[in-house]
Order: structure tokens, then C-alpha cells, then sequence
């Protein structure tokens, strides 16, 4: 009887050892991930952007336009992998002048893959547009936005800083924009807009801003189109302003390639708006313009290097043209006729002597200037030349 008692007592003793064990090892099973292999790590949470801090807004034409700095880090100090989705919320104010939290509802989501579509510079930049008809019956009105972020559906980024703005109308876009090569400058002119965006009369307009894009040149573009040949390199940038409808852009240059828009100005409460893009238009100008013929052109008949030789020295105005890369000098034994060249290659200064004159023989003279695109000028005015034995 002790025996078997003792036997008992033994086998209790070793499932009171084996139950703490048991029970570890369901606790791994239980908090593994689903696929029952003990140990495996947790997964990580996904990571939460941190909170956009630098909303700014302005009213750009008929749409209000957001500017901020994508966050590349989580809250917890982490590079994010990649461009986290933006939603933008718009909203309104309370009675006291807060920005409305109820208010707010998503208006806009840029999924991550498309957010470098809109930046610029550093910042995202993205409009929203204003109906016509909300700016005409609420003009005046506030708009409040705020921006949040996320890197996973489960979890967005904290609201960005609040802002808000009043919306005005604005002039219609301009309609047409053309455009003029001209030798020394690009000649823009325009229609004066009528009415505003919404279709009511238009206060007075103050002026007009004119903005440039250089876009990659395409050696087939004609002189203008009204379609971009080209990606843009730059974005538009403010090219000058005017209180007419027309402007001249001297700082072009040939052979590049460049898109003109024009705004509106209006001034509302003291505050200037532009309206939104006129329909661009896009211009390579090509330089087809020849210098000017070459003026003052005098011959004398000198002696030649060896005895019983003649030559016939050639002078003239040197051109002012910046991109003049020669001169051409023609001679012919028919008047009005232009003759043969007396050198193969453009001569770089303005004179030249002609060794292969006879003696006995009249030649008429001519001279062009070529630039460095190839344009040649007109000839000057002819210049007779009997070739003679100098007196001694």
C-alpha cells in the first residue's frame, strides 16, 4: 500500500511541472500572427506621417490654391518609405471666426503614387477649384482647409494647421493670346475680357501679369502653336506686368522654345486678384532676320607683291549686330550683276584685298554680312573698280 501510494504522489508531482510549460507555450501559439508557428514576431504597426504644420492658401483665378510640405517622416522620428496619400478637407467658420471642425469634409484625395504630380519646388500645389456660381453669390465668403496624410488605410496623420480665406469673383479668363517674332523681341497682344468668371460686369481691370514657361524645343515646331510641343522644364514664372493689352518679351532667345499665359488683375477690398490662365500659346522663334548690309564700302588699286602685280584693297563699317559671324565680298565684271565670291570662307573683319585682278579690266564690288544662324544680309551698294597702274 505505501508503495503504490508512493507511486501516486510521483506522477502528480510531474504534471504540477509540465502545466506551467503547457501553458507558456499556448501563449506563443495564441499570440503569433495565425500561422501557428511559435515565436514568429508581431507585426509592426504601420507607420503614421507626422502632422503637415505649414498650410498655406491663397486665391489664384477661380480656385483656391493649397501649398504645403509633404511630411517624410512618422511621428515617432521613422522615414517614411514612400510619398504618404493627401486628403484635403474644406470646411467653414463659427460665429466667433474658428474654423468649423464639424464642418470640414474631404473634398479632394491624392493617392501617394500621384503626389509628386503636384509638387513644385519642394511643395505640394494643388487647386481647388470655385464654382462661378458660389463666388458670385457668396462673394466675400470664408473657406477654411486643413490636410492630413496617411501611409495605410488604418491610420491618417493629425490634422495639419488650420487656414481659411475670403473668395471673390474674378475677370474671365483672357480668351486669345497672340504672339509676333519680331528681331529684337517676342510681341504679345490679347482680348480685353468683358465680363467676370460668373458672368456678371466687370469692375475695372488694373492691369495684366504676363507668366512664361521655357519648354523643351522641338526642331519641327512651327514658329507659334497654340499646343506644347514639349514637356515643360520650369514652371511658369511672373515674366513682367502691363496696363495695356499687349507686352513685348525682349529677354527671349532664339531657338528656345516658350509658353505665354497672361492673368487679369483686379483689385477687391484693397487686396490684388489675378484671374485664371488665358489660353496659352507657345512659341519658338527662329531666328530669320538678316544684319544689316554692310555701308561704306571703298576700293583702291595698289601695287601687288611682285613686280608688275595689282591688287585691289577693300574697306567698309564694320556691323553692330551681336550675333554677326562674317562678311561675304562679291565680284563681277557685269554691272548689277552679283558675281563670284572673292574668298571661299566668311571674312572676320571688315576689309579684304583682292589679288587676282588683271590689269585692264573693270570689276564691280559687293559686300554682305552674315550672322550665325546663317541670315544674309542684302549687298551693299556696289563699289566700280578700273584696274589701272597706279601713278608712282
Amino acid at each position: 500500500m505505501d508503495n503504490r501510494k508512493g507511486t501516486r504522489t510521483s506522477s502528480e508531482n510531474r504534471s504540477a511541472l509540465l502545466l506551467p510549460i503547457f501553458y507558456f507555450l499556448f501563449s506563443i501559439f495564441w499570440l503569433s500572427d495565425g500561422c501557428g508557428a511559435p515565436g514568429e514576431p508581431i507585426p509592426r504597426m504601420p507607420p503614421v506621417p507626422a502632422a503637415i504644420k505649414d498650410l498655406a492658401v491663397r486665391q489664384a483665378g477661380d480656385s483656391v490654391e493649397l501649398t504645403f510640405t509633404l511630411p517624410a517622416n512618422s511621428v515617432s522620428g521613422e522615414k517614411l518609405a514612400a510619398s504618404p496619400a493627401v486628403e484635403i478637407l474644406r470646411g467653414s467658420l463659427t460665429l466667433g471666426g474658428a474654423v468649423d471642425l464639424k464642418s470640414l469634409r474631404v473634398v479632394y484625395t491624392i493617392p501617394g503614387a500621384l503626389v509628386d504630380n503636384y509638387r513644385t519646388d519642394g511643395r505640394v500645389r494643388f487647386n481647388d477649384p470655385v464654382a462661378p456660381e458660389e463666388a458670385r453669390s457668396h462673394s466675400g465668403a470664408t473657406v477654411a482647409y486643413i490636410v492630413r496624410t496617411r501611409a495605410s488605410q488604418k491610420r491618417a496623420s493629425a490634422d495639419s494647421n488650420a487656414v481659411s480665406l475670403r473668395i471673390f469673383p474674378v475677370p474671365a479668363p483672357i480668351a486669345s493670346v497672340k504672339a509676333r517674332v519680331a528681331e529684337s523681341a517676342v510681341e504679345l497682344s490679347w482680348t480685353v475680357p468683358g465680363a467676370a468668371v460668373a458672368g456678371d460686369s466687370l469692375s475695372s481691370i488694373k492691369g495684366y501679369r504676363i507668366y512664361r514657361t521655357e519648354i523643351q524645343s522641338a526642331n519641327s515646331a512651327p514658329a507659334t502653336q497654340n499646343l506644347s510641343p514639349g514637356k515643360p522644364e520650369s514652371p511658369a514664372a511672373l515674366l513682367g506686368s502691363s496696363e495695356t493689352n499687349n507686352y513685348r518679351d525682349v529677354s527671349f532667345l532664339f531657338d528656345h522654345t516658350y509658353r505665354y499665359t497672361v492673368r487679369s488683375v483686379v483689385q477687391v477690398e484693397g487686396t490684388e486678384l489675378e484671374s485664371s490662365d488665358s489660353l496659352p500659346v507657345t512659341v519658338s522663334p527662329r531666328d530669320i532676320f538678316p544684319p544689316a548690309p554692310p555701308q561704306e564700302l571703298v576700293a583702291a588699286v595698289l601695287r601687288g607683291p611682285n613686280a608688275g602685280t595689282l591688287l585691289v584693297d577693300l574697306s567698309w563699317s564694320i556691323n553692330l549686330e551681336t550675333d554677326l559671324a562674317g562678311y561675304r565680298v562679291y565680284r563681277s565684271e557685269r554691272e548689277g550683276t552679283p558675281g563670284d565670291l572673292v574668298t571661299p570662307d566668311l571674312l572676320p573683319t571688315p576689309a579684304v584685298r583682292d589679288t587676282s585682278v588683271e590689269s585692264g579690266h573693270r570689276y564691280w564690288y559687293t559686300v554682305t554680312a552674315v550672322d550665325r544662324a546663317g541670315n544674309e544680309s542684302a549687298p551693299s551698294k556696289p563699289v566700280a573698280v578700273e584696274v589701272t597702274q597706279p601713278s608712282p
